[in-house]
């Protein structure tokens, strides 16, 4: 588990006439943050004849495992994990915890005030759910989602400031656009870190949306603000990733348009992208060099949905680029907590995994 880091709010994103200046001059790049006041700077003198000292190599990067998984919260059969927060997650918080990274997505209003928005299915939880996400191990959690501001913008105050007293990162969702549209930043291991989230579920996505003078989420339907958020991102880290809330529910292959805006992330420089909303697993693979799962399906779920298939996604990065990964085959228990599948089951379900990648329309090696 990484130190938890403070959100880093970024300034406002020009967009229009700068957007493609922007996006043009963050293509496949390092990511590398210029040298510090402590680094040796070497200028070459060649109009003086002298000889030019060779540069200090930089330094390898380090070799981090990141961890991923779906869709999150405590309603329901799964309310009463809040009882005993350290153990809410089960036995796969260990799985969880070890990972250098973890982050999912957080499918709930925090709160117990607020007007129910018009709508047949709405989830809240209280505090409690902060404690019991870093008892699991995780770092932080996407906001940006169809279920955040189920309870209105004071459920959703409340959501935010749980989050500042429980001293948890949170992403895709502030009090105006632009902390919305920021990443989240924090550094492990010597590798500067963004992540941006962003919802492309479009009920309520009118008044959801956060604007200069409103709260609420990052929508990936402004595709201008997003490419142009991704793309400042990738000017501030070595690793860019964005957790998206998207797909058809009970569909197990992405949808045109999430093609579609995966296209544009990867191009503004994002080097994983991420996802889940479906109830289902969705296929992962590269997308030129950038690696994406679309789906990862329900985590810790309070009833019956389309599917119980779900996991742990494990990542093994170094820099930009992504080494190795696998899913921890899992399914939601009775009890809504996710378990690890052993044996002939953990197998099936690998298979079905690596199977969707069909699909999904992605490559199995990055280009």
């Amino acid at each position: 588990m990484a130190p938890v880091s403070p959100r880093v709010v970024a300034l406002p994103v020009l967009v229009g006439s700068l957007l493609s200046a922007l996006v043009a001059g963050c293509g496949p790049s390092s990511g590398s943050a210029a040298p510090d006041e402590d680094s040796t700077v070497v200028w070459a003198t060649a109009a003086s004849g002298e000889p030019t000292a060779p540069a200090s190599p930089s330094p390898e990067p380090a070799t981090l495992s990141l961890a991923f998984a779906g869709d999150v919260h405590f309603t329901g059969r799964t309310a009463r994990l809040l009882n005993t927060p350290a153990t809410a997650f089960g036995p796969i918080a260990s799985v969880l915890a070890e990972a250098d990274l973890t982050i999912l997505n957080l499918e709930t209003a925090v709160t117990t005030r607020g007007t129910p928005e018009p709508k047949t299915y709405r989830f809240r939880a209280p505090p409690a759910t902060f404690e019991a996400l870093r008892a699991a191990g995780i770092d932080a959690v996407s906001l940006a989602n169809n279920h955040t501001l189920d309870y209105g913008q004071v459920g959703f105050a409340d959501t935010l400031a749980a989050a500042e007293r429980a001293e948890f990162p949170v992403f895709g969702a502030g009090r105006n656009a632009a902390e919305a549209n920021a990443p989240w930043i924090t550094t492990v291991r010597g590798t500067r870190i963004a992540v941006l989230g962003f919802s492309q579920i479009r009920s309520f996505a009118s008044t959801w949306v956060a604007t200069d003078t409103r709260p609420g989420m990052a929508m990936a339907w402004d595709v201008e603000r997003a490419v142009a958020a991704v793309a400042a991102a990738r000017l501030q880290a070595d690793l860019v990733i964005v957790y998206n809330h998207w797909g058809k529910e009970r569909d197990g292959c992405p949808t045109v348009i999430q093609q579609e805006f995966a296209g544009h992330l990867a191009r503004a420089g994002a080097d994983l992208i991420i996802g889940s909303h479906a109830h289902t697993l969705q296929g992962d693979g590269f997308l030129g060099s950038a690696y994406v799962a679309y789906g990862l399906g329900n985590f810790l779920w309070y009833g019956s949905s389309a599917s119980t298939e779900t996991g742990v996604l494990r990542l093994t990065v170094r820099g930009r680029s992504v080494l190795t990964q696998e899913l921890v085959p899992a399914v939601v228990s009775g009890t809504g907590q996710p378990v690890v599948l052993t044996g002939a089951s953990a197998t099936k379900l690998t298979q079905r995994f690596a199977g969707l990648r069909a699909c999904a329309g992605l490559a199995d090696q990055p280009a």
